[in-house]
């Protein structure tokens, strides 16, 4: 039941009617991750916050590049929304490629 949930609000994500998952979601990770992690998901549908502005909200303002790392270490893409996470000079890095970065962003951002 909890597949077809997740895969419904996926889909309904991806069609632009869904800006909020509500499926329970658990990723196995450091204790620094999963902050860094609770905070992604903290970040507004069509919003970004950078890098630094991560590691300021959990009280690591010089662990910049381990948030970086965090972000890539994701284990649940689009669920904990690591493409919202930007770089202060540009989009940053995105596991899945920068070019479905942007059209991610791009797509919440017009919705």
């Amino acid at each position: 039941a909890l597949t077809k949930t997740c895969a419904k609000e996926l889909e309904e994500y991806c069609s632009g009617k869904r800006e909020k998952f509500t499926v329970p979601i658990s990723a196995s990770g450091t204790a620094f991750r999963k902050s860094v992690w609770r905070e992604m998901l903290k970040i507004p549908y069509g919003e970004t916050k950078t890098y630094t502005e991560i590691a300021k909200a959990i009280q690591k303002p010089k662990a910049v590049r381990a948030v970086g790392v965090s972000c890539g270490a994701n284990p649940i893409v689009i669920l904990i929304p690591c493409h919202r996470v930007v770089g202060s000079k540009g989009l940053g890095g995105y596991n899945g490629g920068i070019q479905k970065k942007e059209w991610i962003l791009l797509r919440e951002s017009q919705v």
